[in-house]
């Protein structure tokens, strides 16, 4: 638990200006974490930050916390190691209490085909500089004593991958810690402000437009959770990406004692406990695109029945609440970040279920991009015109539980 203190650092809020050097759409994680580093990093501070409605409204505030790095693919774990990294350092740097804690993350194998794919990823993991290691059904009972080895007699435990430096964090807090700080050093962090559309001068966009009139921008950054292929048609860009719905709901409280995180690769469902207590319940997104943040009786039937299959304990809590974020998945479940090939215009999305732990890394990436015009090592695989070239970085790691 952190040793800050628990009171929120206010943020000192601004009415829009006529022009910035950078305007960034979106106030969740990404766009502010971006215009923090943009400040911190590089020392770009005429910035603006616009939220359609406040401050993690959108997916950041809806996620399950979850941090983690055990990817499929070579580029993805690098990414995602280095985000986790960034993580375990951001309440000394921010001086912000996120509530950050290393937990450690099983995946669960029900069949012998499931084994296999968390040896691979033990050993790609391993490779790439992430903490992944094998345990046997034994060493699981031991570490997480209540879990159903027997899976209810349907879906037994065969054995698991232990993604050891796997960790949560309080969402809001971390997008309030990126916004004050941000706000400390200058930039404009804007709220109730939509985007209706972009400023256009030839090919170039330079700015954006508001019900409150237009906003010049040297560059404009879509960082936007959600109806993401809205914006960037604004500037005549198709993108690769379909919105889905993920469900999420926690329990009632439970004694302290559940220590890690526990999913399933095969049920594509998890389950953590909360500083608080309660148990928060997460699984796969709807396969049915959809805007709505509505959760379904279905959704929870289905994956209520499966994760208390597993931890029998759990049939006797409460659903206390529910919700629903919307996704943004990539056709290759990797995300987009950089030039869109319009000018002016750049775009970080493609996040998926899985944008929450990337926060840090993908805001370092693309202040870097926007300050320097050149995109890190970290973020430089994830380009849009990687579908151009044929070169997409599918990646199981991200298409099974988030």
């Amino acid at each position: 638990m952190s040793e800050y203190t628990e009171t929120l650092r206010p943020i000192r809020w601004h009415e829009p200006k006529s022009s910035y050097d950078v305007v960034i759409v979106g106030g969740g994680g990404h766009g502010l974490s971006t215009a923090y580093y943009l400040a911190t990093r590089h020392g770009i501070t005429n910035v603006a930050v616009l939220e359609a409605d406040y401050i993690a409204s959108g997916n950041t505030g809806r996620n399950t916390t979850i941090i983690r790095a055990n990817y499929g693919i070579p580029e993805a774990v690098r990414f995602y190691q280095h985000s986790l990294e960034m993580y375990q350092g951001l309440e000394d740097e921010t001086g912000a209490a996120i509530l950050h804690q290393t937990k450690g993350i099983f995946w669960l194998a029900h069949t012998e085909m499931a084994m296999r794919t968390e040896r691979a990823r033990c050993l790609m993991n391993t490779a790439c500089g992430a903490q992944t290691v094998m345990v046997t059904p034994a060493e699981l009972k031991e570490l997480v004593p209540q879990v159903d080895l027997t899976g209810g007699g349907r879906y037994p435990v065969l054995g698991a991958s232990h993604h050891v430096e796997g960790a949560t964090a309080r969402h809001d807090r971390v997008a309030w810690a990126y916004a004050a700080g941000a706000a400390e050093r200058g930039v404009h962090v804007i709220q109730h402000t939509p985007v209706t559309g972009l400023v256009r001068d030839g090919e170039r966009v330079v700015g954006v437009e508001t019900p409150n009139g237009p906003i010049a921008a040297g560059v404009v950054l879509s960082a936007v959770g959600g109806r993401v292929t809205t914006m960037a048609a604004h500037a005549g860009v198709r993108l690769p990406v379909r919105t889905h719905p993920l469900h999420a709901f926690v329990t009632n409280n439970y004694a302290q004692g559940f220590g890690p995180i526990v999913a399933s690769t095969e049920l594509m469902c998890y389950v953590s406990q909360t500083e608080r207590g309660q148990m928060l319940i997460g699984a796969e997104f709807d396969s049915q695109p959809s805007y709505s943040r509505q959760s379904s009786f279905a959704a929870l039937r289905g994956y209520s029945y499966k994760i208390t299959r597993l931890l029998p304990f759990l049939g006797n809590l409460r659903i206390l609440r529910t919700w629903a974020g919307i996704c943004d998945i990539s056709a290759d479940y990797s995300p987009i970040m950089g030039a869109t090939g319009v000018d002016g215009f750049l775009i970080t999305t493609g996040w998926g279920t899985w944008g929450f732990k990337a926060i840090p890394a993908g805001g370092e990436g693309m202040a870097e991009l926007i300050a320097t015009g050149r995109p890190s090592p970290f973020i430089a695989p994830f380009t849009l015109d990687r579908f151009r070239r044929d070169h997409v970085l599918a990646d199981q790691g991200s298409a099974g539980t988030r």
